[in-house]
């Protein structure tokens, strides 16, 4: 079963969202929050596989949310995915950045939604892949600010390979053939990336792909 947190200040969204989630039997509601605050406390009482956060609410809002769920070593196991109301807000990068494993329109089509629900669960896919390089290839040109760089000098050549192909928004079974490897050897690569460069998650892969200059966006 998993297990879903619905964050945002407005009522009739989170209703909405539920009301797709309660219909299928693998998917179960857990909690829903109406700030960044309550977030934070529910994700620790109840420990969600997936927690769809709002990007924009009063007080905290879904970026603080994310950097303090993402901080918390307890709620590792918390795939954070950002809910917004445009594929390219100027703020998913930083959410991104702060810990999201990926994000949603709101205005996603229901079965992709549901789908998308499921991907995060699993922790082995971006979201949204082609919306997520438009956003890096729109603010990757934005001053850094992260220690980019770390660990990049520990990954083998093979690593780096598979993390450039994870940027590029392809699934391990794409990287697996691209690679002219297993499926299981391409995860075993980018699991060990993950480990070295200190990542939560693929998002912060791609990220850090981008920002360390270990990817270029396309058309550069």
């Amino acid at each position: 079963m998993i297990r879903v947190l619905l964050v945002d200040d407005q009522p009739l969204i989170r209703s909405g969202f539920r009301a797709l989630l309660d219909l299928e039997e693998d998917i179960e509601v857990v909690a829903e929050a109406a700030d960044g605050k309550q977030a934070l406390d529910l994700a620790r009482e109840h420990l969600p596989d997936v927690a769809l956060i709002d990007i924009q609410m009063p007080g905290v809002d879904g970026i603080e949310a994310t950097r303090r769920i993402a901080a918390d070593p307890a709620l590792a196991g918390v795939h954070i995915v950002i809910l917004t109301n445009y594929g390219l807000d100027e703020y998913i990068l930083d959410a991104l950045r702060a810990g999201a494993a990926g994000f949603l329109v709101k205005d996603i089509v229901p079965d992709d939604f549901l789908h998308a629900v499921r991907v995060a669960a699993r922790g082995d896919a971006l979201l949204a892949p082609s919306i997520t390089r438009k956003l890096i290839n729109r603010y990757i040109t934005l001053p850094l600010t992260t220690g980019v760089g770390t660990g990049l000098e520990e990954l083998t050549s093979r690593e780096r390979e598979a993390v450039v192909l994870v940027a590029q928004g392809l699934s391990n079974d794409e990287i697996a053939d691209r690679m002219v490897i297993s499926p299981m050897t391409a995860k075993t690569h980018i699991n060990r990336a993950m480990t070295k460069l200190r990542a939560r998650d693929r998002a912060q892969l791609v990220v850090f792909a981008y920002e360390s200059g270990l990817a270029a966006p396309r058309g550069s």
